[in-house]
């Protein structure tokens, strides 16, 4: 992989290089500096003017740098004295090594300006890495501030320092030391030996050997080792061999290592009531933040019980005259995974203890200012919280309740109402922008949901209280339908369908016949259903029986003559459409349930989520289902440039979800293999398709799609697994509670990806044929070949409703054996 990528990087080289010559030869000339000459090079400034000018893409000069950075790591350029970083300076003076690599590439003017956009999008690709690589093998004290915040965001997604707090992962920052090796089978260090230092690993991996066992363990990217040494004064416990050739580490040393576990624990304020830790908050200076006084320190919580972190979040809560300054971001963030900590009951129970709150000591108007601005507190936090559920809200009894009690209070108080009715009219005006409304309804009756609106979508979002149609087979393959709630347990269901007292169990089966009984306490079991899965309803003794149903094992037939007669842009648009529902559909709070397991909340559900993720897995399969069951070899290959084609369209219209589905089926073992198919391929289509490859890159934690998706605007609709993936990691490598304290740091770290999600929703989306961009570039430059005209009956089908009813009801292969036992008749 490394030496194709390798090539790659040269034939970008070679395009760059000719380019250059061709348009400005003046570039590379004898250059004086301190009264010596150096010999046909160019000044690190002028490469990246250059850069700059020819790719419009181009957002800073650090990113040009990162471009010239892969050339200098590649040993394509070359700093004069043989410096390994690229500088942005006059001074500066880099070779193209020509000869060696064979730069002088000779190409037609028509295919130059291609060629060249195609070279720097790689190029582009690779930049961040060569970039991060070169600030990180800078000095602690040379690196700037924005170093800093480069290599704090690169921690976020490091395993080995998941558990640490964000003041800790920005103190390692300021230290880390890059260290490489080269060679497999070099010692880092022995055990016994005096311990120095602690490694993350960055790249590569080690074996773990000590004395009498042998080989121990091995690490892998993201892991460390050799902290015990520090922590406890005592000598290395292992003998630490890299595994393989070119290893990066980042590097603590023990001094850096023991200041900042000192600086940590100087920083942190613990607040005690009888004999007990209730609240853990880290000091850390910053001008504006939670409990600012005016001397730059913030405090943040890190840990404590519930009702200590609402009431800090409460204290930490500003009013100006009209109640309109904005809440804190802790604020949100509690209100967003409180459940995890903090039911509704308590929740409402809290609030209601607070908003009655009275000050003991004081003189009489003392008194009465405090109550008042408590209550506007609480009022406004209030209308965070149902701004941020909305009508999700109005399904728990025990919330509807708390806030029927208040609303006659509130509503009574202008000083209380007015903080909301002014968040709620700010609420309305935008939808005045974006919908034409005229009435800002001004004078109407305070209600907490007034802001709320039912979804307008075709697909509406399944409730916690909403009945859902089950299809439930019996072992002779006959199906029973009934509606039951969607969070009916396994129990619920039987009882439905069979007497009580009888030897039946319900039985979940997927496409390859793999069955899983289900247990009684089981809920929303239908709605969890994976791909191809369907329920079966049978006594004990006829569970291994059961044989899947002829629909979960594969469709009648492809869909290639439907999908020629489809347009890519128009199948990408209807998939962006329907995609942009589900996603809509679901609220972020169901990724927490998701996570931690829905059971744990009672009456939770996770049924959009789920339906979202399937399709994801549908769309995948869909792709890989269509190429194998397609036999002629020409339309096969028309085919797979045509996914290709629509992967492309829905990355230019932000449908990151769909166009990793695709690029998945794409990538399939089974696609991979059709040779012959792939050969008939244009090779522009293959450079797009290669490209598209390295944003699937998962190294790094999928650093190639992070960050392309920081250059995105909402709307867009992300690759949902990945968000998964993310909160799981958060998940698993922190615990819940620190010293049976809420660990609100973890919250923190959670809310901040179902940030991400509210923020892709934040404006509406509207799937539009995308500009004439890379995609038409690379597909509509030359006639593509047709195996047939287009037919009298091929125009209905062309029509948005038949097209999204179409890509609503695609029939799907996900058994792998089968598709590769397909993929191996269509090519031996």
């Amino acid at each position: 992989m490394k030496q194709f990528l390798s090539d790659r990087v040269v034939k970008a080289a070679r395009s760059v290089y000719s380019v250059m010559i061709e348009r400005n030869p003046g570039l590379i000339r004898d250059r004086k500096y301190h009264l010596k000459t150096h010999r046909q090079c160019c000044s690190g400034k002028d490469l990246v003017d250059w850069l700059m000018n020819q790719n419009e893409g181009l957002q800073s000069r650090s990113q040009a740098v990162g471009i010239w950075q892969v050339l200098v790591d590649e040993g394509i350029l070359v700093h004069v004295k043989h410096e390994l970083n690229f500088h942005d300076k006059d001074t500066q003076f880099y070779r193209f090594q020509n000869s060696q690599f064979g730069l002088n590439h000779i190409t037609n003017e028509k295919d130059s300006d291609d060629e060249l956009q195609e070279s720097l999008s790689l190029l582009s690709q690779l930049g961040p890495d060569a970039l991060l690589t070169m600030i990180l093998r800078k000095g602690p004290s040379q690196r700037s501030a924005e170093d800093l915040e480069v290599i704090y965001e690169e921690l976020l997604h490091v395993k080995a320092v998941a558990h640490l707090s964000t003041s800790v992962r920005k103190e390692l920052a300021a230290v880390l030391v890059f260290e490489s090796h080269a060679k497999a089978g070099t010692v880092l260090f022995s055990q016994g030996d005096k311990g120095t230092s602690w490694y993350i690993i960055w790249k590569g991996s080690v074996n773990v050997i000590t004395h009498g066992k042998g080989l121990v363990t091995t690490l892998h990217e993201g892991e460390d080792f050799g902290q015990l040494a520090l922590l406890n004064d005592a000598p290395r416990a292992a003998t630490i061999i890299l595994r393989e050739d070119n290893c990066h580490f980042l590097r603590v040393d023990k001094q850096d290592f023991i200041r900042i576990l000192k600086d940590v624990e100087a920083n942190t304020v613990r607040l005690q009531e009888h004999g007990k830790t209730v609240l853990v908050l880290e000091k850390s200076t910053n001008c504006a933040g939670q409990g600012g006084a005016g001397n730059n320190s913030k405090y943040t919580v890190m840990s404590g019980t519930p009702e200590k972190i609402l009431e800090h979040l409460l204290e930490t809560i500003k009013l100006d005259a009209n109640g309109n300054d904005a809440l804190d971001p802790c604020v949100t963030d509690f209100l967003l995974t409180h459940k995890v900590f903090m039911p509704y009951s308590q929740l409402c129970s809290s609030l209601e203890h607070y908003y009655r709150a009275e000050l003991s000591e004081g003189s009489v108007q003392e008194k009465a200012a405090y109550i008042l601005n408590i209550k506007r507190k609480v009022v406004k936090l209030i209308g965070q919280w149902v701004a941020l559920f909305s009508l999700l809200l109005k399904e728990d009894p025990t919330v509807v309740d708390f806030l029927e009690t208040l609303k006659k209070e509130v509503a009574a108080d202008y000083r209380l109402s007015s903080i909301l009715k002014e968040q709620f009219r700010e609420k309305r005006r935008t939808k005045v922008l974006e919908n034409g409304y005229q009435s800002l309804g001004r004078n109407q009756p305070f209600d907490w949901f007034s802001h709320c609106e039912e979804h307008m979508g075709r697909l509406q979002p399944i409730g916690a209280h909403d009945k859902v149609l089950y299809e439930i087979y019996n072992p002779d393959n006959k199906p029973l339908t009934l509606m039951l709630p969607v969070n009916a347990s396994v129990q619920d269901v039987m009882s439905a369908i069979v007497k009580p007292g009888g030897d039946h169990v319900l039985v979940k089966m997927n496409s390859t016949g793999e069955r899983v009984q289900l247990k009684l306490d089981a809920t929303s079991v239908y709605t969890a259903l994976g791909l191809n899965e369907r329920l079966f309803i049978c006594t004990s003794s006829q569970v291994d029986q059961l044989v899947p149903l002829k629909e979960q094992q594969s469709p009648e037939g492809g869909t290639a003559d439907i999908l020629e007669q489809i347009g890519s842009k128009d199948l990408a648009s209807e998939l962006a459409n329907y995609d942009w529902e589900l996603f809509t559909a679901m609220h972020e709070v169901e990724l927490v349930y998701y996570i931690f397991g829905r059971h744990k909340f009672p009456g939770a559900i996770t049924a959009n989520l789920e339906r979202f993720v399937r399709r994801f897995n549908e769309v995948q399969y869909w792709v890989v289902t269509e190429l194998c069951l397609c036999e002629d070899l020409v339309k096969r290959a028309l085919l797979l440039k045509k996914f290709i084609k629509i992967a492309s369209v829905l990355k230019e219209q932000k449908n990151l979800n769909s166009f990793f589905a695709v690029m998945f089926g794409l990538s399939n073992s089974a696609v991979q293999r059709l040779y012959k198919t792939w050969e008939r391929i244009p090779n522009k289509t293959k450079r797009v398709y290669c490209t598209y490859e390295r944003l699937m890159d998962p190294s790094r934690n999928h650093r190639a799609y992070r960050l392309a998706v920081v250059k995105l605007s909402p709307p867009y609709i992300p690759f949902m697994p990945l968000l998964l993936k993310d909160m799981t990691f958060i998940h698993e490598g922190n615990p819940n509670y620190l010293d049976k304290l809420v660990n609100f740091e973890k919250m923190q770290m959670l809310a901040k990806t179902l940030k991400i999600v509210r923020e892709c929703r934040s404006q509406p989306y509207v799937p539009s044929s995308p500009q004439r961009g890379l995609a038409d570039r690379m597909f509509l430059d030359g006639a593509a070949p047709r195996i047939s005209t287009c037919s009298d009956y091929a125009l209905p089908l062309r029509s948005p409703t038949n097209i999204r009813h179409y890509i609503q009801s695609l029939k799907v292969i996900d058994n792998q054996r089968k598709l590769t036992q397909l993929s191996r008749t269509l090519e031996c």
